[in-house]
């Protein structure tokens, strides 16, 4: 009932990256995700390090993934670690298109024009529900919180030699505009049925107070000091049970983290 270090798991990627500094060392092989999640876990926490532009894809809901795939769908948050000049993600389409027409340039390509390219940097979040057509660019290292699936439906890959989804992805994808950057409402910056996430940043010591009823995740974005004693740093992850005795937080230097935790504050 202490707080508790969680351990990641890093995944090679052909979009990933070499350079995972100051959260993890750097590597010899492109790192594209660094997983932490624990057994029963309705949430996973990803860090993410892209040098390329990631599939267009989307994911179902629950209803649909459910019926097809045996599984959860997928509902996402990305908050913007760092961004080199010009990077961008996508988040569905510039103006409403019908159905036939997202079909028709996913299979020409000309899809990467008809999405919204939104540029991006250090500091944004952007909430990614269900049915939202979208990609990652290139130059970005930023933290996904999702529900546990990997559900992931393709509709164009810039010719890899990986399988498209097109059926599936035009069942599921919301054919219109995205709103876009998501805007604080206080410390929260996410929140839906599945997850909250909140954004704190920490100058001092203090006494933290876990939740009776839930458990808690800590994403360490930067900073360092101790957790109930223990030393944390950039780029870990954080298991407070719930119900867990009050622990003193006490930072070295001024710590930025993201809280979540299972369903809405």
């Amino acid at each position: 009932m202490r707080p508790q270090r969680m351990e990641p798991v890093f995944l090679e990627k052909i979009w990933g990256s070499t350079y995972l500094e100051p959260w993890f060392p750097n590597s010899t092989s492109k790192i594209g995700e660094a997983w932490y999640h624990f057994e029963g876990s309705p949430i996973l926490v990803k860090f993410l390090f892209t040098t390329e532009k990631l599939s267009v894809q989307v994911h179902p809901d629950d209803e649909y993934a459910r019926a097809h795939e045996g599984s959860l769908g997928k509902t996402e948050m990305w908050h913007i670690l760092r961004a080199e000049p010009g990077a961008t993600v996508a988040l569905g389409f510039k103006e409403q298109i019908s159905p036939q027409r997202m079909r028709e340039s996913a299979e020409t390509g000309e899809i990467m024009e008809l999405l919204n390219w939104i540029p991006a940097k250090p500091g944004d979040t952007f909430f990614v529900p269900s049915g939202t057509v979208h990609a990652l660019g290139g130059g970005l290292a930023l933290v996904e919180i999702q529900q546990y699936s990997d559900v992931t439906y393709r509709l164009y890959d810039y010719g890899r030699d990986r399988p498209l989804h097109l059926d599936k992805s035009m069942d599921v994808a919301t054919p219109g505009p995205h709103p876009g950057k998501s805007t604080a409402d206080g410390a929260v910056i996410a929140s839906c049925e599945y997850f909250t996430v909140e954004k704190f940043a920490w100058p001092a010591s203090f006494e933290y107070q876990p939740d009776p009823n839930r458990f808690q995740l800590l994403i360490v974005m930067n900073g360092h000091g101790t957790i109930g004693g223990e030393p944390y740093r950039a780029g870990e992850c954080w298991f407070i049970p719930a119900g867990s005795d009050p622990f003193t937080l006490a930072p070295a230097e001024s710590t930025e983290v993201l809280r979540t935790f299972v369903g809405r504050g």
